[in-house]
């Protein structure tokens, strides 16, 4: 019983910059990590960045540097700073939870992906 809403993909110039969110909303007890995922055309869904219940971060080399994942868990979110933004960021981007319900239950649950692309 948990949905995530993603919001925040487009059409945006190389070097520029968007912004990605993510709102989980349900019954949720805690989240253990969020995450973002891309998927481009003919490839497979890769990791772009995540961040656990405590703060940790980790990132794809390819956007070290140009993206910064941030989360407020008070409103269960999280965010996605995407600057610099280059041809081969074009993809779907797709917001991942791992949720554990009031139960203790743990479920990975995924937005409806936003797509962003990159182009002149």
């Amino acid at each position: 019983q948990v949905q995530l809403v993603e919001s925040g993909g487009g059409l945006v110039q190389p070097g520029g910059s968007l912004r990605l969110s993510c709102a989980a909303s349900g019954s949720i007890f805690s989240i253990d990590a969020m995450g973002w995922y891309r998927q481009a055309p003919g490839k497979q869904r890769e990791l772009v960045a995540t961040i656990t219940s405590r703060g940790s971060t980790n990132y794809a080399d390819s956007v070290k540097g140009r993206f910064t994942i941030s989360r407020d868990n008070a409103k269960n979110s999280v965010y996605l700073q995407m600057n610099s933004l280059k041809p081969e960021d074009t993809a779907v981007y797709y917001c991942n939870a791992r949720v554990r319900d009031y139960g203790m239950r743990r479920y990975d649950y995924w937005g409806q992906g936003t797509q962003v692309t990159v182009s002149s």
